[in-house]
């Protein structure tokens, strides 16, 4: 169902802010995520599952929306499943890569993500490119080449968060679910994994929750891994509803252009002349790619999923 009032300069306004804020957040959390260590990025990554499920369990049982799991189909069910089991995957990688020093190349994963979207498309939705597209396609992959020559080897936790983020928007394309509901059944299948985690590393004394490590301040920040997780997915399914797409997508790039800012500026990882070539290289193939999308959207009227 489409959204009727998406023009009206209220709708865009109010999508607007809450886009920019999810982006915003998102494009912190290389500066969260270590503020939980000494806990290993095992322990912090069960901790983010169990209270972001948590977090969506309490806001629908407020919102007297919890029947509203029980009408979903199987084949929804079993989609979101798999999709929570993507996303776990790729917050695992990006928590890990954040507090072991590799936050510039975990903004190129971010930064490839729609090229391997666009693969995803053509492999298994067997959808034809338009030269223009191919030729974006070609400078990404090239992109990559040089970049991993840069670090000597190819740039694994980038390509892993690009093709697990890639195929859990993949799996999440269609499905008949409100955010909060699908939220809520990744969170069901992969909460259950999470505290045996939590549990395992608790017996054997790697846990930062109990013992010394516990001390009140610690344990609030791994606590407030759940609503610092739910609160920009919440933005951003507000945002989805009163943005059109074309402005969704020129917003994706606030989080990986501030992650690379930080990765350089703040925690001054090291650059080379290599990695900027690669990096230029695939921005010029996402401009390439948002110059052909707005070309070929003129004159069609642009509207945002419901």
């Amino acid at each position: 169902m489409l959204n009727k009032n998406l023009e009206t300069p209220e709708q865009r306004a109010g999508g607007l802010v809450y886009g920019v804020t999810a982006y915003l957040l998102w494009g912190l959390f290389p500066l969260f995520w270590p503020l939980l260590e000494p806990a290993n990025p095992l322990e912090i990554l069960a901790c983010r599952i169990v209270f972001c499920f948590a977090v969506i369990a309490v806001l629908l049982a407020v919102r007297h929306q919890l029947d509203g799991i029980r009408r979903l189909d199987r084949g929804t069910v079993g989609r979101l499943c798999a999709a929570g089991v993507a996303i776990a995957i790729n917050w695992g990688v990006y928590i890990w890569g954040v507090n072991n020093g590799h936050v510039i190349e975990t903004s190129l994963g971010y930064f490839i993500n729609p090229l391997v979207t666009i693969g995803l498309g053509v492999v298994i939705l067997h959808e034809r490119l338009r030269s223009v597209q191919w030729a974006a396609v070609g400078l990404g992959v090239v992109a990559v080449a040089v970049l991993g020559f840069d670090y000597g080897r190819p740039p694994w936790i980038a390509l892993i968060l690009a093709c697990t983020f890639g195929t859990y928007g993949f799996l999440k394309k269609g499905v008949r679910a409100s955010a909060p509901e699908g939220l809520f059944i990744e969170g069901a299948v992969t909460s259950v994994p999470a505290l045996v985690v939590l549990a395992v590393l608790a017996v054997a004394g790697q846990a930062t929750f109990v013992g010394h490590a516990a001390t009140a301040g610690h344990l609030l920040l791994l606590i407030s891994a759940g609503p610092v997780t739910a609160l920009p997915l919440l933005f951003f399914a507000g945002a989805a509803t009163r943005l059109p797409l074309s402005t969704m997508g020129l917003l994706q790039y606030v989080t990986p252009v501030m992650q690379f800012a930080i990765g350089v500026l703040i925690l001054r990882e090291s650059t080379s002349f290599a990695l900027l070539c690669g990096f230029a290289l695939l921005w010029i193939a996402l401009a390439i790619l948002g110059f052909d999308g707005v070309r070929h959207r003129n004159g069609a009227p642009t509207v945002a999923a419901a």
